[in-house]
């Protein structure tokens, strides 16, 4: 499983990319086959509003793609967010795939 982790507008300390790395480890119980996952963490100031920290992860599966996004004050509810709606996506891709 190849984990690329990408920030925008701003440089990422190690805490927060652990972070990340350690949450991601837990999807091979949900996913065996996962080929790369894409985290992009930006800071959005375009609109000023309180939530401006977006994560967005990508999982490349064999022939699918799962993507979600998440905003709020902090980058780990960002992320801790977009992970469950992701393990919730891939729960129902099984689940339809073995109905």
């Amino acid at each position: 499983m190849n984990v690329n982790i990408q920030t925008v507008h701003f440089d990422a300390d190690s805490k927060l990319v652990l972070y990340v790395n350690k949450k991601l480890d837990k999807l091979n119980t949900f996913h065996d086959r996962i080929i790369k996952i894409d985290v992009y963490l930006k800071l959005d100031n375009l609109v000023h509003t309180i939530k401006d920290k977006v994560a967005e992860i990508r999982v490349h599966v064999p022939r699918h793609d799962f993507f979600v996004k998440a905003s709020s004050k902090s980058f780990e509810e960002s992320f801790d967010s977009a992970l469950e709606s992701l393990v919730n996506q891939i729960k129902r891709k099984k689940e339809r795939q073995a109905a």
